[in-house]
């Protein structure tokens, strides 16, 4: 039987001591795409901050990418990052140095230290979402779809077995997140786990995925209807 990526029974999610979410249970496989949708207010960034380590797991038992979220200490979060991909609404771009001085600093923070390696892993990421050429450029030379794929790039480097997308496409107009999801469809059809937080119904209409849903202090699946 395959192993979860991600498991969450009867959890709880506390933002500054309020209640969010509770009784949340989630299991999900390797290779799965799950859209995580909800009102604003209803949970969804609690949720994903839960799963990478910035809001602690209080109540309930959860695992991610071989980590116990209960037992995760402060040490664990960075190594905890490092298997999962964390894709922003707002791109976190490091506006003072180009594209691959972007990529080349999350690489050397996480322990690379071979100048061809790293030359390397830059280029396949950058290719992965079609800026390979772009590599010279600095952040603020790019449009909002060039960034987020960049962003997504940077989500790659070290090969995560979960990609949270977090509101991906939210800065975007609709044409740009139609090609950023297209990036993303062709990571998860590359053997890629992702969860991703959106508002944007129209993506979720054009790319069928399972779809979770936050709303009165719960998580459920939606039974997506044929349109």
């Amino acid at each position: 039987m395959e192993s979860s990526v991600l498991k969450l029974e009867n959890v709880s999610v506390f933002q500054g001591g309020h209640l969010i979410l509770s009784s949340v249970n989630l299991d999900i496989k390797p290779g799965e795409f799950y859209y995580l949708i909800g009102k604003t207010g209803s949970g969804k960034s609690s949720l994903m901050k839960t799963l990478y380590g910035d809001l602690p797991l209080e109540k309930g038992e959860g695992t991610i990418v071989g980590f116990d979220l209960k037992k995760l200490k402060n040490s664990e979060i960075p190594y905890l990052r490092r298997k999962i991909g964390i894709v922003f609404q707002d791109f976190k771009l490091l506006d003072d140095r180009s594209v691959n001085k972007n990529l080349e600093f999350v690489l050397k923070a996480t322990g690379w230290k071979e100048p061809e390696s790293i030359e390397n892993k830059i280029n396949e990421v950058l290719d992965k979402v079609g800026m390979k050429t772009q590599g010279y450029k600095m952040p603020h030379q790019l449009s909002g779809g060039e960034q987020q794929r960049v962003a997504i790039a940077r989500a790659l480097l070290n090969d995560p077995e979960l990609i949270l997308a977090d509101e991906p496409t939210g800065n975007l107009d609709p044409s740009t997140s139609v090609e950023v999801m297209r990036v993303l469809e062709d990571i998860h059809q590359s053997g890629k786990t992702v969860l991703m937080a959106t508002h944007d119904y129209s993506v979720i209409l054009k790319f069928n995925h399972k779809t979770l849903k936050c709303d009165n202090g719960e998580l459920f699946e939606v039974v997506q209807k044929s349109v």
